[in-house]
């Protein structure tokens, strides 16, 4: 899915006429392609050219994103499996420091990565980096203590930056609005399911303890790290192009792609970006505001998926039963973020469930940090997974919705991530080693950044609803768009 392409939306414009695999496309207020002359698209077709899509894209982009989301988060089962002693991690906050030091070029380098994209070539990009974190992975297996896990985590910030942002942004220009939700769902649900059982996997790596002197937290980097670098260079030769240039779709299939994004929201050919184009996005507060969303939902996830081993074995478990009870709860989640986001697609509403979603990880949250018994606190961590893990999706499907022009949609997809980042600090710095077992001021803090969201969602919703009834009785917003509630 070379992000060459994708980022003509990030970076420079883009002559459609020299696509290898498209004529010159004309622009959105003449019609892009004989489809704009019919009625209606062939359903079956058009479902059979959607799957074959789907096919060609997301299972790829779900392993890259496991794979992603394992090696930012493979420090809790690390710790607990004898890295914590090792490298003195128990000691003061440095696992705290050590897990937010990831998190600073992550979101200083979204939007900077996003803009380099088009220049660099999305194929080259993808490769390079997930070639590269692996290859960070494989470096942490061997340090000699927290000062250089440190700066290893530091490297692997800067080397997944761009990578989310740009598969956001990937989806966002394939599907139409009303289908983006199921399709980053089902992605990221891919890597709900790897995350749960990557600490199993971990588990079973941590018992090669001793095999060429390595202890086994020392395996688990150096096997993770190596199935990295795999995908990596299996990614550039399987990632398929954008709609305009892409070279597995026929032209006539080429040509309904773009027809039916046109129709949908009138953007489907990338505009050119300049520094005063970013500018003037940037000048949004939409924008702004998705991201503080984003931010908020990624609190409890980044929390979970880093200190739930850590909060487990706290209850009273140990190694094998802490990383064993780990998987559950992303099971759960899965299910019942794909569900979620099918309601959201087929309803056509994103926060009222993403507004349900929230309440769902409020409850999590405070059954987990108050509830007096493991038992509860273990079925709090259920839903307060579930929950933060359903809204991340959906509020990217939610802000890629709502903004017209690629050139909009990549800075604001970079800007919103970033804020994820942003999360991903807030959430390693509120779960202090003091605080330890029930980290109840973080959780409080979290809960706090909960309903928060809730008042975002309605804000936003009050807002929309008003531009949409003045939109409709002027006509529309932008020719035919009108905003997603």
């Amino acid at each position: 899915m070379a992000l060459d392409r994708v980022n003509s939306s990030v970076l420079g414009d883009v002559d459609v006429s020299k696509s290898p695999t498209l004529p010159a496309v004309s622009s959105s207020e003449e019609g892009i392609s004989s489809y704009d002359d019919r009625e209606g698209l062939d359903q079956d077709l058009e479902k059979r050219l959607l799957r074959r899509i789907d096919i060609r894209i997301l299972p790829l982009l779900g392993i890259l994103y496991s794979l992603a989301l394992i090696d930012r988060t493979n420090l809790g089962v690390a710790r607990i499996a004898g890295m914590g002693e090792d490298l003195g991690l128990t000691i003061g906050n440095r696992y705290s420091i050590v897990s937010c030091l990831y998190f600073v070029p992550y979101t200083l380098l979204e939007l900077p990565s996003n803009i380099a994209l088009r220049s660099i070539g999305s194929r080259n990009l993808l490769t390079a980096c997930v070639v590269s974190w692996g290859a960070v992975q494989l470096a942490m297996a061997f340090v000699p203590n927290w000062k250089y896990l440190a700066a290893c985590r530091v490297l692997l910030g800067v080397f997944e930056a761009g990578f989310f942002p740009a598969l956001v942004f990937i989806i966002s220009t394939w599907y139409k609005r009303h289908e983006v939700q199921k399709r980053l769902a089902a992605f990221y649900l891919v890597s709900i399911l790897a995350g749960g059982f990557s600490a199993i996997f971990a588990y079973a790596l941590s018992l090669l303890s001793g095999i060429a002197g390595l202890a086994g937290w020392s395996w688990i980097f150096v096997i993770e790290g190596g199935i990295t670098i795999v995908f990596g260079v299996v990614a550039w030769f399987f990632l398929p192009d954008f709609p305009e240039s892409n070279s597995f779709l026929t032209r006539e299939e080429t040509e309904m792609v773009l027809s039916r994004i046109e129709e949908d929201r009138g953007d489907s050919v990338s505009d050119s970006v300049t520094t005063a184009k970013v500018f003037e996005h940037l000048s949004d507060w939409k924008v702004w505001i998705f991201g503080l969303m984003f931010l908020c939902a990624t609190i409890p996830a980044y929390a979970i998926g880093l200190f739930v081993t850590v909060i487990l074995s706290g209850m009273g478990w140990g190694l094998r039963d802490s990383l064993l009870l780990s998987a559950p709860p992303y099971g759960f989640a899965a299910a019942t973020v794909f569900a979620f986001a099918w309601l959201s697609d087929r309803h056509r509403l994103r926060a009222l469930y993403m507004a349900v979603q929230t309440v769902m990880t409020i409850a999590g949250l405070v059954i987990t940090g108050f509830a007096g018994r493991p038992g509860p606190r273990y079925f709090g961590l259920f839903l307060a997974n579930a929950g933060s893990a359903g809204c991340i999706p959906g509020i990217l499907a939610y802000a890629a919705n709502n903004v017209v022009s690629h050139s909009k949609r990549a800075v604001s997809t970079a800007i919103i991530i970033s804020f994820g980042g942003a999360g991903g600090v807030i959430a390693t710095t509120i779960f202090r080693q003091k605080d330890f077992p029930r980290y109840i001021p973080g959780v409080v803090i979290a809960i706090s950044f909960q309903v928060l969201l809730l008042g975002l969602l309605g804000m936003t919703t009050v807002y929309f609803r008003r531009q949409n009834k003045a939109s409709l009785a002027n006509g529309g917003i932008s020719g035919r768009f009108l905003y997603t509630l």
